[in-house]
């Protein structure tokens, strides 16, 4: 998911889908325990989206309290 796609998203639609990258990263870790992981890369990715999401959540809520 790239910044500028999160950016053009609201807030519940923001909230939703960092439920669903945790709910996939939770899934993933599973697989990879019991060894039926294909691609192991998919957890740093959805890591990286999991950042990007709360960090735009965050600035949002810095610039609507007017904190630098």
């Amino acid at each position: 998911m790239k910044a500028k796609e999160i950016k053009q998203m609201t807030k519940d639609e923001l909230d939703h889908q960092i439920g669903e990258f945790f709910r996939e990263r939770l899934n993933l870790r599973v697989q990879a325990k019991t060894g039926q992981l294909q691609n192991s890369a998919r957890i740093s990715q959805i890591r990286r989206d999991i950042a990007r999401i709360k960090t735009e959540l965050r600035s949002r809520e810095l610039n609507n309290t007017g904190k630098k």
